[in-house]
């Protein structure tokens, strides 16, 4: 059940000074350890505490508050460490007319995403994918891959040197390459199919705001 912020300081305290000491504090301790005038303010959160099954206390017995074992469960596994997924920047990437790619040593966290070996992370720069919500300034996350479905956003190798974050469709029974931009302003890249290779399907956007 919920806390109040109250109520979630006093078991916070509770937890702590049991840890430390080894046993439960007094009324007087919780009173001087968050800053309550009164104990029967304490007894109040401390009932509480009992009532939304985070506390129990052994009856008539001194420091006999006890921590359930739930909540100690939840609290470890809280603030448990955890190791947080890195993809590499491998650097920045077209969004308007194809630029090269250029390898970065940097690392960016995706702690929500799986440490495949085979994600990557891009900067876009430019505005030709933005009807498909991907701005200049971006972080995309892509799936390094070459068998991609016509439609699906790609990161494209032209030329062996060029590197552009497009809509893929082939033509002419696969021998040409389309690479659509999402903005009505701009021409699409056209192609022999031999010089585009595929290097990955678009998985994620990120975007920073600050």
């Amino acid at each position: 059940m919920a806390l109040t912020p109250r109520q979630k300081e006093v078991l916070d305290f509770l937890v702590q000074f049991s840890e430390e000491h080894g046993y439960a504090p007094s009324f007087e301790e919780i009173a001087s350890g968050v800053g309550l005038a009164s104990l029967a303010t304490v007894h109040k959160h401390i009932t509480a505490l009992e009532q939304k099954g985070y506390v129990r206390r052994r009856f008539n017995e001194s420091r006999s508050i006890e921590i359930s074992a739930d909540y100690k469960r939840e609290e470890r596994e809280r603030l448990r460490p955890r190791t947080a997924a890195e993809v590499p920047l491998l650097g920045r990437i077209a969004a308007g007319a194809p630029v090269e790619a250029i390898n970065n040593p940097e690392v960016l966290d995706f702690s929500d995403f799986s440490a495949d070996s085979n994600t990557f992370a891009l900067e876009v720069r430019g505005d030709s994918m933005i009807e498909d919500h991907i701005l200049s300034g971006d972080y995309v996350l892509a799936q390094r891959t070459s068998e991609v479905r016509d439609g699906e956003i790609v990161v494209a190798l032209v030329d062996g040197m060029e590197t552009t974050l497009k809509r893929i469709y082939r033509e002419e029974n696969g021998a040409m390459i389309r690479l659509q931009p999402a903005n009505s302003e701009m021409q699409p890249i056209r192609v022999p199919a031999e010089k585009v290779q595929i290097q990955g399907r678009l998985l994620a956007v990120l975007r920073k705001y600050r």
